[in-house]
């Protein structure tokens, strides 16, 4: 569970920003999206692999 303090005299819109950026970081939603449906380990083996291909890719290119 996050928990984010609220300082004294800190804006709430600030402290929203920090939540949701340890959201983010935490990477809950993006679990949450992966575990909707089931992924056979071959295939996300495959997409792990084209995945790191493609950012090879980008860094060879400069």
């Amino acid at each position: 569970m996050l928990r984010i303090v609220v300082k004294e005299g800190e804006n709430i819109e600030r402290a929203l920003k920090r939540y949701k950026r340890k959201f983010r970081d935490v990477k809950v939603l993006q679990e949450l999206r992966e575990r909707k449906q089931f992924t056979k380990p071959s295939v996300a083996k495959r997409a792990e692999k084209k995945k790191a291909a493609y950012i090879e890719q980008l860094f060879k290119e400069d």
